[in-house]
């Protein structure tokens, strides 16, 4: 009786087994088409790559995402397998198509890795915001500026202002320069290397709330420039730009690669630069 018992037990042990082989399977497929098997990770890494591209765009994800990624590898592997019925994997397009998609994969993996492997320390970015901040000190002048075509006209709007006009008005109907005329001629606070030499030239000569007698002449025209305030040159905090350093510093560091494997490559290929 014991014996008996013992090998029933056995018996159902085996049949456990072999059951639980197929249902294992099965947790690891979406489905199966045409008795080929869609795995599950197909759709897990495209959940990861919309997953990535909307963490970079800023976008969030359908509650259903899941549910699409699904469908979409299913209906992949349905169109695929027609494909290859109908011999289109021999044709020389789609046999060029997939080298350079294999190729191109390949070169960003090999970037991918290089980025892992050299990653943009702390130190590095602490280095380049203080090259930034260093340059950007100093003094910002706030101006104000009229700008005409004519030396002629720029004269007249001087004499106007000389004798009590005002200088935001005549801005406003007789400036050339769209993108402050309509704010009275004001151009906030800048660094003086951010304008042409003439008009960096001629601001610097000016006390607060002075205007250039004379026109100034530039590329653009005939300006009439007035200094409204100086301040001392503001550089946002560290942790404000990090993220735009780091990217910076990062494409630096992938172009240099790229040009020392350029560099040590063996090719009779002449580049443009």
């Amino acid at each position: 009786m014991k014996k008996s018992t013992f090998a029933v037990r056995v018996s159902l042990l085996a049949l456990s087994a072999a059951l639980a082989v197929p249902l294992a399977a099965q947790a690891q497929n979406i489905a199966i088409v045409n008795g080929k098997a869609v795995p599950k990770a197909r759709s897990d890494f495209l959940i990861k790559q919309v997953t990535a591209q909307a963490a970079q765009q800023g976008q969030q994800l359908p509650p259903d995402l899941d549910q699409r990624a699904k469908e979409k590898v299913v209906l992949d592997e349905i169109f695929y397998q027609e494909a290859q019925k109908r011999g289109l994997a021999a044709n020389a397009d789609y046999r060029q198509q997939l080298e350079l998609a294999q190729q191109g994969l390949l070169v960003q993996a090999l970037f991918a890795d290089f980025t892992k492997k050299n990653p943009v320390t702390d130190a590095e970015v602490q280095a380049e915001y203080d090259k930034f901040k260093a340059q950007s000190s100093g003094t910002e002048y706030r101006a104000s500026h009229i700008l005409v075509e004519k030396e002629d006209d720029a004269k007249a709007l001087i004499a106007q202002i000389k004798g009590g006009a005002d200088f935001a008005e005549l801005a406003k109907k007789n400036s050339k320069d769209p993108g402050s005329g309509e704010n009275g001629g004001d151009l906030d606070f800048a660094n003086p290397s951010s304008y042409v030499p003439e008009f960096s030239a001629a601001l610097a000569k000016l006390k607060k709330g002075e205007m250039t007698d004379t026109p100034v002449k530039t590329q653009f025209g005939y300006h009439i420039i007035k200094l409204v305030d100086t301040r001392e040159a503001k550089f946002p905090p560290l942790a404000e730009v990090k993220p735009q350093i780091e990217q910076r510093l990062g494409q630096q560091k992938q172009a240099a690669f790229r040009d020392e494997l350029r560099a040590k490559a063996k090719t009779d290929f002449k580049f443009a630069n």
